[in-house]
């Protein structure tokens, strides 16, 4: 069976350092079709075309098996995209969603978030929700504010913050597991 992966950045892109950089390639040398586009302006993204681009880019996906893996903004721009998915993927990571209470001004455009909890069930056939208890993008707590209310597994890294470079997240052999379907969760 062959897969396909979808990797989504978030705001102001993602640094060489980052697990997303260092995913892809492993993916890839695996024999995996690996999509990683580069979002638009990410430095002062526009929610409608970041949600065109997650759309597009689907299209494009072409294995199997589909996973999708949100990092930060990009798991908003998924958020506000799945009732547009037509085919819905096999799994979804959203990693670190940030919230409106970041206060940062380039985040303000993607709230609110009215996607429903079947909006995301229709999505993919499984989403599972990686943040930690102490992110400063997400001060409520991503557990509390998307997991709940749109019935998303959560699996909590504590004290873990925005699950980036600056918390320790370059190689992450967890979420590659949980990617390739090899786990059923992603443990600190």
């Amino acid at each position: 069976m062959s897969s396909a992966f979808l990797l989504l950045h978030g705001l102001y892109g993602s640094s060489p350092e980052h697990w997303q950089h260092w995913l892809a390639p492993r993916l890839q040398s695996a024999g995996q079709q690996v999509l990683f586009p580069q979002l638009p302006d990410p430095d002062t993204p526009d929610p409608a075309a970041w949600e065109q681009t997650v759309l597009d880019e689907l299209e494009r996906l072409e294995g199997d098996e589909r996973v999708v893996l949100c990092h930060s903004l990009s798991c908003i721009a998924w958020l506000r995209a799945c009732p547009r998915v037509e085919a819905p993927v096999d799994r979804v990571g959203l990693i670190a969603p940030p919230s409106l209470s970041a206060g940062l001004p380039e985040l303000a455009p993607f709230f609110p978030v009215i996607t429903t909890a079947d909006d995301v069930a229709r999505a993919a056939r499984h989403t599972r929700l990686i943040c930690s208890d102490n992110d400063p993008f997400c001060p409520e707590g991503a557990a509390i504010l998307y997991g709940g209310p749109l019935n998303i597994p959560v699996d909590l890294q504590p004290g873990r913050e925005h699950l980036n470079v600056d918390a320790g997240f370059g190689p992450w052999p967890a979420l590659e597991a949980w990617a390739q379907g090899a786990k059923n969760g992603v443990e600190t």
